[in-house]
């Protein structure tokens, strides 16, 4: 269940667990918070499974996409939830929100495993928790939210949810990755925008469910468009950075991801990184004989076996042509060289099927050149690394191909 997971991650998250649940549980059994309308908890409940389902392939995508997403649209819910309901109540609205979406979506996306949907839930309720406590300790709770009063009580509990959900997020992502930007913790500028957008619909449906039920509907059809122009929005920075042919990452891709490790090595004193320089050898003479577009079917084929050889953690690219390049943080001299021969064995390995029109058509005998250079030794940029594998490269093809040159 655990697997990829830090120790102190894991211990940060049983803790936010272990919190939620006694809090909950103590809420419930004194009735902190005054009494509970089931009427509202089931409306609520209601809304947020329909809008889950009719978004249902729309999350899925997204999930699959996105590295740490911090843009969560059943917010909208919790944030009616928090100005309706007692503490404990809107706790519990996150647990079955959170679980119908799992049930629904999460439970198949790879990016959400059973011990991060687990810790996303327990955070959900404690931000959920904290902003009911908060109107709740203020004597906010009740107030009607057409006067002044109510619309303090609306932002207040905005703000206290909001706050605590990013502490808690950010905290568990820095935990879990050990990045330390402020675009991989509590997201980019826009993230947080639409975050705000969400959650001022979510204090319209509090409005319209308390003065007019029937107009919370028309809360449904801009959320869903929300959620949809988040998908779109990522799916146009997926394909800024993708090479449409392999399914890799481009050169500007590459690079920025490049650029990102380089840097972190700078700050942290970490341990060097490396970089493959592979060229497929011969290429031309596949295009030349079977066509461009079995040339393309082997350049993708290639490019399975260059990540299939290569660690989880290393960030493979195409450069264009018949050029492909490697990074590979955080790796000793000796480690690379064995990763890089692996590489090669692999592509010699493969042996081709490919149906035309004509038949199928089998491509085998393929063999690369692979230029190897590692910080620091090659330089102190990555500019320096990058020139040096490349040298390393032509040394490589220089003296017969089908080899591996430092």
């Amino acid at each position: 269940m655990w697997a990829g997971a830090k120790p102190r991650w894991i211990t940060y998250a049983l803790g936010c667990e272990l919190v939620a649940v006694v809090a909950t549980g103590a809420a419930l059994v004194t009735g902190f918070g005054g009494p509970v309308r089931p009427v509202w908890f089931g409306v609520l409940v209601a809304l947020g499974v329909a809008q889950a389902e009719m978004s249902r392939r729309i999350e899925r995508l997204r999930r699959w996409m996105s590295g740490q997403t911090h843009i969560n649209v059943t917010s909208v819910w919790y944030l009616a939830g928090v100005v309706l309901l007692p503490p404990a109540w809107v706790a519990l609205l996150a647990v079955v929100l959170y679980t119908h979406l799992w049930v629904r979506v999460w439970r198949q996306v790879r990016t959400r495993p059973a011990h991060r949907f687990v810790a996303s839930t327990a955070w959900a309720m404690l931000s959920c928790f904290a902003a009911s406590s908060v109107l709740a300790l203020f004597g906010l709770h009740g107030t009607p939210l057409q006067t002044p009063r109510g619309v303090v009580a609306l932002c207040l509990a905005a703000a206290v949810f909001e706050l605590v959900n990013v502490g808690l997020v950010a905290t568990g992502i820095y935990l879990y990755t050990s990045q330390r930007s402020a675009a991989d913790l509590i997201g980019t500028w826009e993230d947080n925008a639409f975050e705000l957008a969400t959650l001022c619909l979510g204090g319209l449906a509090a409005l319209a469910l308390v003065e007019q039920p029937v107009l919370v509907v028309f809360v449904v059809a801009p959320l869903l468009l929300l959620h949809r122009y988040l998908l779109l929005k990522q799916q146009l920075q997926v394909a800024a950075v993708t090479d449409e042919k392999t399914g890799l990452l481009n050169t500007t891709g590459w690079h920025e991801s490049a650029v990102r490790e380089h840097a972190r090595t700078q700050r942290r004193a970490a341990s060097g990184y490396a970089v493959l320089m592979i060229d497929l050898d011969h290429f031309k003479r596949i295009n030349d004989t079977y066509g461009h577009l079995t040339g393309d079917d082997v350049l993708a084929a290639v490019a399975v076996a260059i990540t299939g050889s290569v660690r989880q953690g290393d960030t493979v690219g195409r450069f264009g042509g018949e050029e492909f390049v490697v990074l590979l943080p955080g790796i000793g001299r000796a480690d690379v060289l064995a990763i890089a021969e692996r590489v090669r064995v692999a592509v010699g390995e493969l042996d081709v099927a490919i149906s035309t029109g004509s038949g199928t058509v089998r491509v085998n005998g393929l063999s690369v050149s692979i230029g190897v250079a590692r910080h620091p030794d090659a330089g102190p940029t990555l500019d320096d690394v990058l020139r040096s594998a490349d040298a390393a490269l032509y040394r490589a093809k220089e003296a017969g191909r089908n080899q591996v040159a430092v």
